[in-house]
């Protein structure tokens, strides 16, 4: 069994994404009828929708369509990454509403899309702190010279559940590893960080192998530790680098000689308790 934490849908006539003109490969939709017919063919149960930063005013919306979707008969939905704005006055009230909501597990605000000093700004390490006395985690999604902000959100709300996305983003094509690999190990010290095994063939060059991203994968599962890891698709992006039933054989491969228990943490037993999904 297999959870997915990382499922994007894009839905052009119901929801806006700003940024889709800028990356013609993504800029179509990929419906969720798509994702589940792949989806169940390689394994996966159950899955969390993440956030595609859809137009600041649609944030709930993108949510609501989610939710509906997940109410069909047979979905594999569970749950939502919801978008948030920590550096606006109103993260507060949009809290407030979202722990009305049993289907938002978390939230995330993509920070290698911004200036690298909002997550220092302080209403957004006040509205972080917020999320201490609550169920939900909040994914970080940075490039790998943003990791030490990342690490210092980790300090400034230890009783926060952090979720670091995509190996922490490694520049694979460019085969560099430093201070990738450096970040990603005083990162991993913070108890309070998960590490989200994702996202790295849609960094890797057109080509590329098994052993191109397993040195980024292994070091990340070395320095976090089988019961900090976690498993997602990021499809579509995922697409980018092949398919869905491409990233999954890919990640069955680079675990191969790994215990029963250490796989079973990492495909679908974190996920589970982290995001209570029984």
């Amino acid at each position: 069994m297999i959870i997915d934490t990382h499922l994007h849908l894009i839905d052009k006539s119901a929801l806006s994404y700003p940024w889709l003109g800028g990356v013609p490969a993504l800029d179509r939709d990929f419906l969720y009828s798509a994702y589940a017919a792949e989806a169940k063919r390689v394994g996966i149960a159950a899955s969390l929708h993440m956030e595609v930063d859809v137009e600041a005013g649609q944030i709930e919306r993108e949510t609501s369509e989610i939710a509906r979707l997940s109410r069909e008969p047979g979905s594999l939905l569970r749950g939502a990454i919801a978008a948030c704005r920590p550096e606006d006055d109103g993260f507060a009230a949009y809290l407030e509403r979202q722990e009305a909501n049993a289907f938002v597990r978390g939230f995330r605000r993509v920070l290698h899309v911004v200036a690298d000093d909002l997550s220092e700004q302080p209403l957004f390490r006040e509205n972080i702190r917020r999320l201490s006395a609550t169920r939900f985690t909040f994914d970080l999604c940075v490039l790998p010279h943003q990791i030490p902000k990342a690490t210092a959100l980790a300090d400034l709300a230890p009783e926060v559940r952090f979720v670091l996305d995509h190996c922490g983003v490694p520049d694979i094509k460019g085969r560099a590893e430093h201070p990738w690999r450096e970040h990603m190990t005083e990162i991993a010290r913070r108890p309070n960080v998960t590490a989200k095994i994702s996202g790295v063939i849609a960094y890797a060059e057109e080509d590329w192998t098994l052993a191109s991203i397993r040195p980024y994968v292994e070091h990340t599962i070395a320095a976090f530790g089988w019961d900090r890891i976690v498993w997602g698709s990021d499809w579509p992006v995922c697409t980018l680098g092949g398919n869905l039933s491409t990233w999954v054989a890919a990640t069955h491969a680079l675990i191969e000689g790994c215990s029963l228990d250490e796989r079973t943490k990492l495909l679908s037993g974190n996920a589970r308790r982290i995001w209570n999904l029984g």
